[in-house]
Parts: C-alpha cells; sequence; structure tokens
C-alpha cells in the first residue's frame, strides 16, 4: 500500500487517523487500477468506491470529483517517485551527475512500466488545468531542482529550474513517443531521450 500523500491540496479534509488515512490509500489504490482497466473518461466515483469496498460517501469525504481523485493519485506518484530517486542517489557520488541524471530517466521507466494507473496518470490527472503554472510539469521539475541541487551541491536557483523545467518538458514529449506505441517503451527513442537530456544538461552541470 502506498503512502498518503502528505501535502495535497486537492483533498476535501486531509486524514488524521490512521483508519481514515488507510482507508485513503485503499480508494488510491482502486483509482489507479481501475484507470488500467477502463481509462480515465469511463472511470467514476462509484466504480472507485466499489472497488476499494467503502461507502460512496468516503469517496466524496476526500474528494469532489474523479478530476481531484485522479490528482491525488498523480501526486502520489510524484512522492513515491521522489523517494525512489533519493534512494538511487544515495548511492551516486556528488560529481557523477550523469548518473543521477540516468537514476531519474530510470526511476520513471520502471514506474510507467509497473505501477498501476501510471501510464495514464504519472504526475498529472489527463483533465485541462485550470492555472498552467501549477500543472503536472512544474511540479515535477520543482521538485526535481531540489532533489538534485541538494545531491550535487548546486543553488536550486531559477536558471537551475528553468533549464530543469526544460528537460522535463522535452523528456515528458519524448517518452510519451516512445510508449505509444510499445507497453514498455521503445528503447531507441528511450536512449534517444537520454542522449538530448544529458548533452543539454552538460552546459550547466560540467
Amino acid at each position: 500500500m502506498e503512502p498518503v500523500p502528505h501535502a495535497n491540496t486537492n483533498l476535501r479534509r486531509a486524514p488524521v487517523q490512521q483508519r481514515s488515512a488507510e482507508r485513503l490509500s485503499r480508494i488510491l489504490d482502486a483509482c489507479a487500477e481501475l484507470l488500467d482497466e477502463t481509462g480515465y473518461e469511463q472511470l467514476s466515483t462509484r466504480a472507485v468506491a466499489a472497488r476499494a469496498e467503502v461507502p460512496i460517501g468516503s469517496v466524496y469525504r476526500f474528494f469532489s470529483n474523479k478530476r481531484a481523485l485522479a490528482d491525488a493519485l498523480a501526486r502520489r506518484n510524484l512522492d513515491s517517485y521522489a523517494e525512489r530517486i533519493t534512494g538511487r542517489l544515495a548511492a551516486i557520488a556528488a560529481a557523477d551527475w550523469r548518473s543521477a541524471i540516468d537514476a531519474v530517466l530510470d526511476e520513471y521507466l520502471e514506474m510507467k512500466r509497473s505501477v498501476p494507473g501510471f501510464a495514464l496518470v504519472d504526475f498529472g490527472a489527463p483533465a485541462p488545468v485550470e492555472d498552467p503554472a501549477s500543472d503536472a510539469n512544474h511540479r515535477v521539475a520543482d521538485r526535481l531542482t531540489h532533489l538534485l541541487s541538494g545531491h550535487l551541491g548546486r543553488t536550486p536557483d531559477e536558471d537551475l529550474l528553468r533549464t530543469i523545467l526544460v528537460c522535463v518538458e522535452a523528456a515528458d514529449a519524448l517518452l510519451q513517443l516512445a510508449f505509444r506505441n510499445e507497453p514498455s517503451g521503445d528503447q531507441a527513442i528511450v536512449a534517444e531521450t537520454r542522449v538530448l537530456i544529458q548533452a543539454y544538461l552538460a552546459r550547466v552541470l560540467d
């Protein structure tokens, strides 16, 4: 069972007791499973409640609609992604930024291939967001900037954040292409993505 998101602004009410936190995790697990089975358009809060074996009121206690539910799953995915990267970075020398970037990409690919619901909802719900500045790629770039700057001993300034954001946007587009027709990802496109990202980052990290 995945951990409950620690800073999810889409929750109507944050869980306080352990029992409530476990129920929230079951709801998000059910959402992830149904995304793989039915897709986002067919997803419903009622179906999630049934799969999680909780009353529909329990779902609405936390979420106003399926968009908020999917966004909570995306934020949980980002928390899990950050934890996985942190674990990988602990074994990588601070000066070896290329291995650090490999770890960032490898953990994403592993989640894409193995985490329920991740293929449709990785770090952001499929529906459009009202505020582009708070979209998924901005959230990912912000988290990666702080993780990588801490590991590499750099200041997480606006220049580094912009550079990481460009990498995230480029990798997002290329990996969508890689997984469009290949469930496990087109390895040649993944390899090209790795080359492109590392070549771009070499300008500021070498």
